[in-house]
């Protein structure tokens, strides 16, 4: 069987979408390495994190870029209207969106599609976007939903968000878990420790926080929390600058803990284990996500969770976590001192380490190549 891709994000990405299609190519290569799997993609790029799965997999997965001449010139638009035609010609069976979208004319393929949806944040927090960024979402996004015989949400919170926001009908959607990257579950030596905290400057006991450094993801409640929180424990922010860094530097300095906040724009994939491991407690308040690979990253390193109320994260945080609400930062110090609790945190580190295996790679390969056969079943039936 072959199956089509959207591979844009694949190569073009290095985090986020990117990382998620990846993900879902690596784990079908791996577990139903019997099928033929096609990224199209608008244009190369060199990717060093999509190259060893080109090397390892190199029997299964093959990626394919316009080859009409107006199309490589006009390659963004062949991702919107050209993929179709080289559907057909290449026999694929079923086409995949990864990344919120599908072609526009995607049924003219005559074949099946589905479309992964990651979240509509833009439509829950509209004040993060620009209103053009917001409309040019909100299209491509209902219009896949609308196009694709089958969505596949990466959390039931997204999956509520889309019927609720696109009246879309609730069988139509499957919630299909993404896990972590395997190298979370690599246990960094001391050595390694030692050279990654040297390298980065960090010290000896911090509050973890990883991810874009914008409004969104609250870091400013860590940053209040901290001033009420012991004077040895420092917080560290790895991530994306935006302009809201200098509003969390603001804060700090007004409420005294400038020299307890470290930030740093810019980690490699390899270091990020070994930082992991060496937090005291992982700290995500996140206003809104569509899933939060990050909590799951700090569970399987065994590290503990506290976490805000409100939309995905308990699904990825499970029980064990503490959870509070995204306003109160009394509630965010107190959470992270009882994390910081010897017996507590040993009880956290072990459940939330049990509840992370849940997602794995290889339970989201086998129950996406089964969405992928009731889909295609489906069709033949002419449902």
């Amino acid at each position: 069987m072959k199956i089509g891709f959207d591979g844009k994000r694949a190569v073009q990405n290095f985090t986020g979408l990117g990382n998620y299609s990846r993900y879902v190519i690596e784990a079908l290569c791996k577990y139903a390495g019997e099928n033929r799997y096609m990224l199209y993609a608008p244009k190369e790029r060199k990717n060093e994190r999509l190259e060893p799965l080109q090397q390892e997999f190199k029997e299964c997965l093959s990626l394919h870029y316009p080859k009409k001449p107006m199309w490589k010139k006009l390659n963004a638009m062949w991702r919107l209207w050209g993929i179709p035609s080289e559907l057909k010609n290449d026999g694929v069976a079923l086409f995949h969106g990864l990344s919120n979208e599908l072609p526009l004319n995607i049924k003219k393929a005559g074949i099946p599609s589905i479309v992964t949806i990651h979240d509509l944040i833009f439509l829950r927090l509209p004040y993060c976007y620009r209103p053009i960024d917001r409309m040019i979402y909100n299209y491509k996004f209902r219009k896949a939903c609308e196009n694709a015989d089958h969505i596949i949400a990466v959390s039931e919170c997204t999956k509520r968000d889309i019927i609720q926001f696109y009246n879309i009908p609730a069988e139509k959607i499957s919630v299909i878990y993404q896990g972590c990257s395997t190298i979370f579950a690599e246990t960094a030596d001391e050595a390694k420790k030692q050279e990654v905290r040297k390298r980065h400057n960090l010290p000896q006991e911090f509050i973890l926080s990883v991810g874009s450094i914008e409004r969104r993801k609250n870091t400013m409640l860590s940053v209040k929390a901290l001033a009420q929180l012991p004077h040895n424990i420092h917080l560290v922010l790895i991530g994306k600058w935006t302009p809201y860094v200098e509003e969390l530097k603001t804060v700090a300095k007004q409420t005294g803990v400038e020299n307890r906040l470290h930030i740093i724009h810019k980690a490699s994939s390899a270091d990020l284990p070994a930082i992991y491991q060496s937090a005291t407690v992982f700290a995500y308040p996140s206003v809104y996500e569509g899933f939060g690979i990050p909590i799951l990253e700090a569970l399987y390193s065994k590290v503990p969770v506290v976490a805000a109320k409100g939309s995905c994260l308990e699904e990825a945080g499970g029980k064990h976590s503490l959870y509070v609400d995204k306003d109160d930062d009394k509630a965010m110090a107190e959470a992270i001192k009882q994390a910081m609790q010897p017996q507590m945190r040993a009880k956290m580190i072990d459940k939330g380490y049990k509840w992370a295996q849940k997602f794995t790679m290889q339970q989201m390969a086998q129950e996406t190549i089964e969405c992928y056969k009731k889909v295609i079943a489906g069709r033949a039936q002419g449902k």
